[in-house]
This record gives C-alpha cells, sequence and structure tokens, in this order.
C-alpha cells in the first residue's frame, strides 16, 4: 500500500474545505405570474431556468425600479380604465417588457406600450419577442424622441412617459415629449447630455475673468460633471414649471452605475410661478441664456 505524502494530504484538505465553503445557488423568488420565458429572452435566467450572482442583480434591480413605478400606475389606474406609456430610448424594451409581465399583462383592458428607438434591428427584435410571447398590447416604432412629439405613429394622449438612459439630448426631448402629450406621470434616468458643458466652456475665459462662480467648472473634469448635474436641475425646475410635483432618488446601488439618479415628476398642477423665475435666473447667472429654447416654460 503506497503511503500518502505531504503535498497529497495538503491537496486533500484543499479539496475538502472547498467543498465545505462551496456557496449554493442563489435562491429567488419570482413574482407569481411572471413569464420565465420572458427573463430567459432577457438574460435574466439562463436557458435551463438557472440563476447565477450576476442575474440575481438583474432581477433585484428591476424590482427596485418597478417598487417605484407600481403605485403610481395603481393610482393612475384607479382614476382611469385604461393606461398609455410610451418608453423612450428603449433600446432591446428591457423595461418595456418587464413592466407589461407584471401589472399590464393581468390587466383586461386596452392598455398599451409602446416602446420607442432610433435603431431598427432593435425595433424588429422587440416586435418579434413581443409576438413570440402572446403580449398583444404592445408596439414599437422606428423614430428618435425629437421626432416622436409630432409623430402620427403614437396617440395623442399619453399617460406614462419613461426614458432610461437617453443619450445626450433625448432626454429633454422625452420631457418636451410628456409636456406636450400632458403626461400624468414622467419617469426619467438620465444619461450623458454634453450641451452645457459646450456651452460652459465657450464662455470659460470670459466667465472667469468676471465671476468667481466659474471655478466651479473651470477644470475640464469639473466642467463635464457640474455640467451634468445642472442639467438635471434644469430639467427638474422645467418639470415644475409646468405643475409637476419632481422627486429626486438613487435607482440603484452606485457599485452598479454611476448613470444613477432617478426623476419621477407627477403631474398635479402646482403653482408655476416660483420654479419658473428659479429657472430663469439660473440659465442667467450661469452664462446659459441661450438654452431658454430648450428649456421652455409656460410663460
Amino acid at each position: 500500500m503506497s503511503k500518502s505524502t505531504p503535498a497529497d494530504q495538503k491537496s486533500a484538505e484543499k479539496t475538502t474545505k472547498s467543498a465545505i465553503k462551496a456557496p449554493s445557488p442563489p435562491a429567488y423568488e419570482l413574482r407569481p405570474g411572471q413569464s420565465i420565458e420572458l427573463l430567459k429572452e432577457l438574460h435574466i435566467l439562463t436557458r435551463d431556468g438557472r440563476m447565477n450572482q450576476d442575474s440575481q442583480r438583474k432581477l433585484k434591480q428591476v424590482y427596485h425600479l418597478f417598487q417605484f413605478i407600481e403605485p403610481l400606475l395603481n393610482e393612475i389606474s384607479a382614476a382611469q380604465p385604461d393606461i398609455n406609456l410610451v418608453d423612450h430610448g428603449a433600446g432591446k424594451s428591457y423595461l418595456g417588457f418587464i413592466l407589461y409581465d407584471l401589472f399590464f399583462k393581468p390587466r383586461q383592458d386596452n392598455s398599451h406600450i409602446y416602446g420607442v428607438d432610433t435603431r431598427d434591428d432593435l425595433v424588429q427584435k422587440s416586435r418579434a419577442l413581443a409576438a413570440k410571447l402572446g403580449f398583444p398590447r404592445m408596439s414599437f416604432v422606428n423614430l428618435s424622441a425629437a421626432a416622436s412629439i409630432a409623430s402620427e405613429q403614437l396617440p395623442a394622449h399619453i399617460d406614462i412617459v419613461t426614458a432610461l438612459h437617453a443619450c445626450n439630448t433625448a432626454t429633454d426631448d422625452a420631457i418636451h415629449f410628456a409636456l406636450k402629450k400632458k403626461a400624468r406621470l414622467v419617469v426619467l434616468v438620465p444619461c450623458c447630455q454634453a450641451e452645457v458643458a459646450t456651452i460652459f466652456n465657450k464662455h470659460k475665459g470670459a466667465a472667469l475673468a468676471k465671476n468667481a462662480l466659474t471655478e466651479i467648472w473651470r477644470h475640464p473634469l469639473h466642467t463635464r460633471e457640474f455640467g451634468s448635474q445642472i442639467t438635471n436641475v434644469l430639467r427638474c425646475l422645467q418639470l415644475e414649471a409646468h405643475g409637476y410635483q419632481v422627486k429626486v432618488t438613487e435607482l440603484i446601488g452606485w457599485e452598479h452605475s454611476m448613470k444613477n439618479e432617478l426623476i419621477i415628476a407627477t403631474y398635479k398642477d402646482l403653482p408655476r410661478r416660483r420654479p419658473t423665475e428659479r429657472l430663469h435666473e439660473l440659465l442667467e447667472t450661469l452664462g446659459l441664456g441661450e438654452m431658454r429654447d430648450r428649456f421652455f416654460t409656460p410663460v
């Protein structure tokens, strides 16, 4: 009989310890009636129905966002029979499909979700997936957010507008769409927008000579960051100037994404004078007067 060497014993101990410490598959709980096939298509579940740690994190994020939106959807549905929702910059329509599956699918009414995106290949794929899953009250159109404002491919009445990570000025166009359609709810996760930073750079030399406030965005990194921050502040003020109640919070933990700001605006017909004055004053103070047309107000 051969004797085991010290190396063999260490290897066996290591194997035993790793076996003891090996984590069990992560547990997860799906909502009643949720489509397993949809979660597979969205790569939240693997083809054999399993979920790894990354997938579990994705599902947690989905539910977290839905928890913000669900009470508002219930509030709107209590006041009217049907809901029209438009998702701008829909991409693979991740949000639209989840909302349909969790909220719209069980409803026996004419509620409808419209996905808007400029990439025709993604629009076609979303159409095919909706047909495959049997989601008849979902439509997808190949349009920019700006073009959708006047497009007859979308209904005149829209209740909810969403835009998650719609790049550059697409978030602003989604806001303008919501204002024109008199949407009751606007849900935004803003993405990059370089327009304000470009204007800051254009006037930086003259501004530095006369205003110490310019030090806030003097360095290029600060120009970009402060420009992004101010853009979202202006967006919130614009919505408030049109009578919306605005809430700003975090969508998910910072460990998942730096594009983490969630803006939820609910139309309450609030007083408009103060946010309008503040918006105009901020544009003037920061040398952004040329952006008045973008951040337009009722008066």
